[in-house]
């Protein structure tokens, strides 16, 4: 089975990676009450970096720690949406079961 998303090549493709990306950041951004504060302290954070008088690895590991929380925050929220879905999924499967069960059998196969 192919995916939609997968069926654009070359630079088609990477333009509407980088759409699908802005949506996710936009997404994060909108519902992830930390995403929303941990952006707040890059925006302070890596300019304070940038303006420090260290050398440039100091810069880029002091970015890069910043830079992995994001990373990281997105990962975790990926992780609890499919989390989530999936649990949602299970109780429906569930129900389905038991209902299926009941309307079959009549509830008569219980033990009373």
């Amino acid at each position: 089975m192919n995916s939609p998303y997968k069926g654009k090549p070359g630079i088609k493709r990477i333009w509407n990676a980088l759409f699908y990306a802005l949506d996710g950041f936009t997404a994060a951004f909108k519902y992830e009450d930390s995403f929303r504060l941990e952006v707040v302290l890059a925006l302070a954070l890596i300019p304070l970096a940038l303006s420090m008088h260290i050398d440039a690895l100091s810069k880029a590991l002091l970015i890069g720690s910043v830079m992995l929380v994001l990373i990281v925050e997105l990962i975790n929220s990926a992780i609890e949406a499919i989390i989530d879905r999936v649990s949602a999924v299970m109780l429906s499967l569930i129900n389905a079961a038991v209902i299926w069960i009941l309307v079959l059998f009549g509830g008569n196969w219980m033990p009373r």
